[in-house]
């Protein structure tokens, strides 16, 4: 790495070249991670600002390892020190990468992340790790199962994924060994499922969900569903025929297409003619309601089949059972996570004694990002929002901060 102090060097000594994925810059109040997107870079700023590095908007220009900001200031790669491994997990090998904050001791916090429910590898492509590196937390993140360097199938089985995450927790620790102090999961979206099954046996000192949900895959897509059609300013009448759409699919899903199906075919019949009836689709319904009964007993819904979801699990009894300290992060404008019901049963646990910290991110949805509402009820994104890596990484560390951008925390 070159001296720090190349930082400052005028523009003119810059050569642009290949991107590197890493963290650049001085400090943890001023950098920017490069990763890995598609065939080319993402960069992300420290403050949730990004983009692609091959538009012409770009405010990074990569050159090997450095970057120029468009204010022109020269930024260095950030020396880490990185282990990459192979653990198995059941019948899987998976692969991780243990990347290590500059001067990792033993009082360095180090997490373990729970993936969302993308089927796309982690390694050197998930932003928000290098956004804890950044930061001076270390971070272990592997490949899902079934994706990148992973072995096994792809699978959205909450028991399985958990299962992996403790394998994980192992491996980070193993290699970690004497290099840091509190331990903890992360889990994002669909990983807020996910952290909190593996939270004990992984020995966690804390967990923080980030966008995640307090219920069941049945109430999600229910409550999307309810969402989709509040949003295009669809009223009482309307919602509760909705429910009732979902309240069948639900019966199909958890049946495994046999329960349910001649109440869809009575339900198609009665409300495929309605205007608001083709805007469904919540995570399932709206696949359901394209089509007929024939089709679901007979196939199923190919896309779906293989991944193995548990149906049965009861997410407010997997949370009373967490011994950790959790933090949940939740979306104030989320389609994807609606936050009502999570919230109304984050502060039930809380009453019945259990160490939840919320916060409430306004105008933001999945993802965390901010957005700018079009004419026609759809969203254009921007950056993710300012203040919610803060809150993660400091939660990590175990000292959180008066404030965190225009973040709400929910007191009693």
């Amino acid at each position: 790495m070159k001296p720090a102090s190349h930082a400052a060097m005028p523009s003119a000594a810059f050569e642009p070249g290949a991107c590197e994925v890493g963290i650049y810059g001085p400090g943890p109040d001023a950098f920017v991670a490069i990763t890995r997107f598609r065939e080319g870079f993402y960069y992300t700023f420290h403050d949730g600002r990004g983009g692609r590095t091959d538009q012409p908007e770009a405010a990074i220009e990569c050159g090997g390892d450095e970057v120029r900001t468009n204010t022109g200031e020269i930024w260095n790669k950030v020396a880490v020190r990185e282990t990459d491994s192979r653990f198995r997990s059941g019948d899987a090998m998976l692969a991780g990468r243990l990347i290590e904050a500059p001067g990792a001791d033993g009082a360095t916090a180090l997490v373990v992340y729970a993936h969302g429910s993308e089927d796309t590898a982690w390694i050197e492509r998930a932003r928000d790790p290098y956004q804890m590196v950044g930061r001076g937390i270390s971070v272990f993140v592997y490949d899902k199962r079934g994706t990148g360097q992973s072995e096994g199938r792809y699978s959205q089985n909450f028991p399985q994924l958990g299962d992996d995450l403790v394998a994980a927790s192992q491996e980070a620790k193993r290699l970690a060994g004497g290099r840091f102090g509190r331990f903890g999961l992360v889990g994002l979206s669909q990983g807020g499922w996910i952290a909190p099954l593996a939270a004990n046996r992984a020995q966690a000192d804390f967990i923080a969900i980030g966008y995640g949900l307090v219920a069941d895959i049945r109430e999600e897509d229910a409550a999307q569903v309810q969402n989709e059609l509040i949003d295009a300013d669809y009223g009482p009448d309307v919602l509760a025929a909705a429910r009732r759409i979902t309240d069948v699919t639900a019966r199909i899903a958890a049946s495994d297409y046999t329960d349910g199906l001649e109440e869809l075919t009575a339900l198609q019949q009665q409300f495929s003619g309605e205007p608001w009836f083709g805007l469904i689709k919540g995570s399932y319904t709206g696949v359901f309601l394209g089509m007929s009964a024939d089709e679901l007993r007979e196939n199923g819904v190919p896309q779906f089949n293989d991944l193995d979801i548990d149906w049965t699990l009861d997410p407010m009894q997997v949370m009373r059972g967490v011994e950790a300290p959790q933090l949940w992060v939740l979306a104030g404008e989320d389609r994807e996570a609606p936050l009502e019901l999570s919230l109304d049963r984050l502060s039930a646990l809380r009453k019945e004694g259990r160490d939840i910290t919320i916060y409430i991110f306004p105008d933001t949805d999945h993802g965390m990002r901010e957005f700018a509402q079009q004419p026609d009820g759809s969203r254009q994104y921007g950056r993710v929002t300012n203040g919610f890596y803060d809150l993660m990484a400091d939660w990590a560390k175990g000292s959180l901060a008066p404030t965190y951008g225009r973040a709400a925390r929910v007191r009693e």
